[in-house]
């Protein structure tokens, strides 16, 4: 098994803050710093992403989850609170599904219990070819500006820069496995409503990858719902202050 690279801050309760696509733990560092001082936020690489190496084959997300709670075992984490943006919510629900009741809550963050429609099977398909064909460099390049409203883009360039940066540190093989992943993973949505603990979604109105109608639907299944008025696929970046202050007000709740 290959070793997890993560970062962590503060102590106590530990919450897990899992990546996207075309991400690193990196982008958790604002949020990590600001809700370190209650708890122990761990933010991990998932594998073939920023520094940690690709040591899988099955293109599953059910196989990360084996690894990622290996890691946790390591590290002594226990009966965390996990959010996961975008594909770190696919993953997190996959953890659900494998660990239960060892997990004390979970946050989907711009994320999803559905599978992948055949329209998005179809665009997932077509990135693949894409990622073979151009690269790492030229794929996510063209595939991070649009995640924000076009109308916010220019305000946000600084901040679109650098996530364009952290998404140039993926790799190739771990692109086209979790595209493959994503494309191939299974309805969660029964997984959600059956686990007893808190369940927190974060919704973006204008979230181009999520669409806002299918954030809709999860409001029976989960404990606390939030849409970000105006927001695309990246609310940490887009109205950071309300994401810290959702996810902290969470956690919180969740620990009490």
């Amino acid at each position: 098994m290959s070793s997890i690279n993560f970062f962590e801050k503060g102590s106590g309760q530990p919450v897990i803050l899992i990546h996207g696509f075309c991400e690193v733990s990196q982008m958790w560092e604002d949020i990590a710093d600001e809700l370190s001082d209650q708890f122990r936020v761990i933010c991990p690489d998932l594998p073939g992403c920023g520094k940690t190496v690709l040591n899988l084959s099955q293109n599953k997300l059910e196989e990360v989850a084996v690894q990622l709670e290996e890691w946790m075992e390591s590290q002594n984490i226990q009966n965390p609170i996990i959010t996961g943006h975008s594909l770190g919510g696919y993953v997190t629900l996959a953890l659900l599904e494998l660990m239960g009741s060892k997990l004390k809550a979970v946050g989907l963050f711009h994320s999803t219990a559905f599978a992948d429609d055949e329209e998005k099977v179809g665009m997932r398909n077509r990135t693949i070819t894409f990622l073979k064909k151009h690269g790492v460099d030229t794929f996510v390049t063209s595939f991070v500006p649009p995640l924000i409203p076009e109308h916010r883009r220019e305000e946000l360039q600084s901040e679109i820069n650098d996530a364009i940066h952290q998404a140039k540190q993926s790799t190739l093989d771990g692109l086209i496995y979790y595209t493959k992943a994503m494309r191939d993973r299974k309805d969660r949505i029964e997984v959600l409503k059956s686990f007893a603990g808190p369940k927190l979604m974060i919704a973006g109105t204008e979230d181009g990858a999520v669409k806002i109608q299918a954030s809709r639907a999860h409001k029976p299944a989960v404990s606390d719902y939030f849409e970000l008025e105006g927001v695309g696929h990246l609310g940490m970046i887009e109205q950071k202050s309300a994401c810290i202050e959702i996810l902290k007000g969470f956690c919180e709740k969740a620990n009490g």
